[in-house]
């Protein structure tokens, strides 16, 4: 089994019992589910930056990246750095997240945020919209066409934007579809973990431009934003860059500084 596989695996143990134990009634409670969302989409192609700023404590890949900081204070930095949204990990046992990082995340700034989740059942959307998110993540590489399919709709009732994750062309082909309204390429290969942005830019021309495009991972200089931009692509997504300093809002700050 490789990463990808295990973590989908523990996915599936960890709904169900999460099912058992807070039924869908009590998430749609929520003080949050009533709540207007705030799309993602929009505010990449208003943007001229186009930064998605993560929230990532540790990864598979490189295990502790940054346990030290409060998920409101990087949430606040980023919004007055001027980034276009904030992706907050939820993943407890690969990635040290959880949903309360997206509660108090939420509780902190007004900016788009995207539950950054292995999603593989309707549950899942429910609890991001329970707990204040805006986008959810849709992964290509561990969902068939009419999961995607039933997903993406599902979300789009509950008013969530969608980006659909690729890291390939045989991803791409059976994923485009009406109810998604970014299409996401993954530099990192999710099998080896290795990052090029060869494949955002061999893409580029296959992502219909009724899609924002965003280009994800191993994206760490101004210039690699520039040269992706000439491609078509209006969001890019930044995790460890800004994670691995003290403050990722300033780093952030300086790096939008820096592009425009």
């Amino acid at each position: 089994m490789n990463i990808l596989d295990k973590i989908i695996a523990d996915k599936h143990k960890e709904v169900h019992l999460k099912k058992s134990v807070i039924p869908v009634s009590q998430l749609e409670k929520s003080a949050l589910f009533e709540r207007q969302t705030n799309s993602l989409a929009l505010a990449l192609k208003k943007s001229k930056a186009g930064i998605i700023a993560e929230h990532k404590r540790r990864s598979p890949s490189k295990s502790v990246i940054n346990q030290s900081l409060n998920v409101e204070d990087v949430a606040r930095g980023y919004e007055d750095a001027g980034v276009s949204g904030m992706s907050v990990l939820t993943d407890g046992k690969y990635f040290g997240g959880s949903l309360d990082d997206l509660l108090f995340a939420r509780a902190s700034v007004k900016m788009p945020i995207l539950r950054k989740e292995f999603i593989i059942d309707e549950y899942q959307l429910l609890e991001a919209k329970a707990y204040g998110a805006d986008v959810i993540l849709l992964i290509a590489a561990v969902l068939e066409r009419a999961q995607i399919k039933k997903l993406s709709e599902f979300a789009k009732g509950l008013k969530l934007d969608v980006l659909l994750e690729v890291h390939n062309e045989a991803e791409l082909e059976k994923s485009i579809m009406p109810s998604l309204d970014m299409l996401g390429v993954n530099n990192r290969n999710l099998k080896t973990f290795e990052v090029s942005t060869d494949i955002s830019k061999s893409l580029s021309e296959r992502i219909p431009d009724d899609f924002v495009k965003v280009s994800e991972s191993g994206i760490s200089s101004v210039e690699a934003i520039k040269d992706l931009k000439t491609y078509g692509y209006q969001g890019f997504l930044i995790g460890e860059k800004f994670m691995k300093t003290d403050s990722p809002g300033k780093s952030a700050e300086e790096f939008i500084k820096k592009l425009l």
